[in-house]
């Protein structure tokens, strides 16, 4: 196993979670079936799972650390390399081990939504040997688990983390097991979707399910896809739902994640709940308007280049009028953004690093894959 450099400063956003090597399909035209080969026209590869989140969060700006498992083959030291190098990610609580190989995931986007298929193993170690002493963060998001024999890894670490942001994770067994929230009361934000906030709240509608969620955190947002977001912040007073942005939706892949990494900027930005709302979902668009997972997450460059061309648009159309005038407030924050103008880039697994060619010294560098 090896380890990674000393830690860093205090960070904005700590994360901790699975790591997957993305493979994306966009642009088929039939579902495959047994039997057939489908060609698709677009294709791209990028770190997934948790590095979905902490990228997004790094291309807004917030200096991000995260701990995870890396495989010990060309796949994990490519993800290592592009999260450390291109995207200034603190990988310092994170781990390459020896003979094991990363997870992988084939996604096929199609039609708005996406099939996937994985294969992968847990790490060797538990989430509190990998991490160690955690950092002092600013936040952090963590996916709530059922009571077990061991408590999570990071309630003994609530002192060190300022505001701690839950999630909940699909349940394939669709129980929905109330007790799954039993440590919500020591975070400060709850980010669920809809069908998760109705089916633990055993509610009928996602209003009914922000009513009855509101009492068990400070902060609970609950998003609805097309039909946009809704939150209420009770440290605040606040209560607020805005709609989507309609855009075409090529790759939908880690919408959620760069949902979330807004509304944490915002958080600890202290904007109106509202403007945290329009915020993340603006970001949620600009990804799933592009394919590539984790490296679809829009950078201040790319909400630059879409807040200018709306607003160009907005003299001569109604509906980008009405955009604009929503939007308002992207003057102000862009004007504090203009030295961080990062853009997305192409998810593809391009040339060797020199961090792989550590792992396949032998073989000659290869050409970037086709997207």
């Amino acid at each position: 196993m090896e380890t990674a450099a000393e830690p860093g400063p205090e960070l904005d956003l700590f994360l901790t979670g699975s790591l997957f090597f993305d493979i994306i399909f966009t642009g088929l035209p039939t579902e495959p079936r047994p039997g057939t080969e489908v060609w698709a026209e677009g294709m791209g590869s990028v770190p997934g799972g948790i590095a979905n989140l902490a990228v997004a969060a790094a291309r807004l700006g917030l200096s991000t650390g995260l701990s995870a498992g890396f495989g010990d083959d060309a796949y994990g030291a490519w993800s290592w390399s592009l999260l450390a190098e291109q995207e200034g990610i603190d990988l310092s609580r994170s781990r390459i081990f020896s003979g094991w190989h990363s997870a992988l995931t084939v996604s096929l986007a199609r039609g708005g939504d996406r099939s996937m298929v994985t294969h992968g193993h847990p790490i060797p170690i538990s989430d509190k040997e990998l991490i160690g002493i955690p950092p002092t963060s600013r936040a952090m998001i963590t996916e709530l688990t059922l009571p077990g024999n061991e408590q999570p890894w990071w309630v003994d670490s609530v002192p060190d983390q300022g505001k701690i942001f839950a999630a909940v994770g699909w349940d394939p067994t669709e129980k929905w097991d109330t007790a799954m929230l039993s440590d919500l009361d020591l975070c400060h934000g709850f980010l669920p979707n809809h069908v998760e906030a109705m089916a633990y709240s055993r509610t009928s509608s996602p209003e009914a399910a922000l009513s009855a969620l509101a009492d068990r955190a400070p902060l609970v947002v609950i998003t609805q896809g097309v039909d946009g977001a809704m939150a209420v912040d009770a440290s605040t007073g606040e209560r607020a739902q805005v709609p989507s942005l309609p855009v075409p939706a090529i790759d939908p892949t880690g919408a959620g994640d760069v949902f979330s990494a807004g509304i944490v900027l915002g958080t600890l930005a202290g904007w109106p709940l509202e403007q945290r709302l329009l915020f993340s979902t603006l970001c949620s668009a600009l990804a799933v308007s592009h394919f590539g997972g984790s490296l679809a997450s829009p950078g201040w460059g790319d909400i630059s280049d879409w807040w200018a061309s709306k607003k160009l648009r907005a003299r001569e159309n109604a509906e980008c009028a009405a955009i604009a005038k929503r939007y308002g407030f992207l003057d102000e924050v862009l004007s504090q953004h203009k030295l961080n103008a990062v853009r997305r880039a192409e998810a593809t697994f391009g040339l060797l690093t020199e961090a792989e060619a550590h792992y396949r010294p032998n073989e000659p560098l290869r050409p970037a894959a086709e997207t």
